[in-house]
């Protein structure tokens, strides 16, 4: 039996093995060309991210209401088509911050220093109202005589005769 011998020395007299072709030469399995710009696209340049959205109720970060003492209490006229005496409140809230606040419901029992419970929520028709108070809460009482929607304004249900 013959030993095997080393022909590493003839090695550099062998011609080259064909090996894998460079990645530039290798074959490309997609048919669409490099993107490219155009030129309309570079005339007006890349896409800009749209801004954030800025908060409804930018005092209640983070919270679903906060307690407040009010300051204020008095009517404002609403926008243009509508007329009418909207009841709101001046409120300075736990955080140091004071707030127009919107009175729901028909006729209202608060008054200057009335520890009241303020949520988001902005009055469409008065200009500068972001928030409402929640009527039920705190010294704010619910709304009388009130029969439908009675969870909104801090009704208890009437007794049946």
């Amino acid at each position: 039996m013959r030993s095997l011998v080393s022909l590493s020395f003839l090695r550099p007299l062998l011609p080259s093995l064909p090996t894998s072709p460079p990645p530039s030469s290798r074959a490309r399995f997609h048919t669409s060309p490099p993107l490219l710009s155009t030129y309309n696209q570079v005339l007006r340049g890349c896409r800009v991210a749209q801004r954030a959205r800025k908060p409804v109720s930018p005092a209640l970060v983070d919270r679903p209401e906060m307690k407040g003492v009010c300051l204020k209490v008095g009517t404002t006229k609403p926008k243009k088509p509508n007329s009418a005496e909207r009841k709101t409140a001046r409120v300075r809230l736990s955080s140091g911050r004071v707030v127009t606040a919107y009175i729901p419901g028909e006729g209202h029992n608060v008054q200057q220093h009335s520890v009241v419970l303020v949520r988001g929520g902005r009055s469409q028709d008065c200009p500068g109202v972001r928030y409402h108070l929640v009527r039920g809460a705190m010294d704010l009482g619910g709304v009388g005589s009130r029969i439908t929607s009675r969870s909104k304004y801090g009704t208890k249900k009437p007794k049946a005769p």
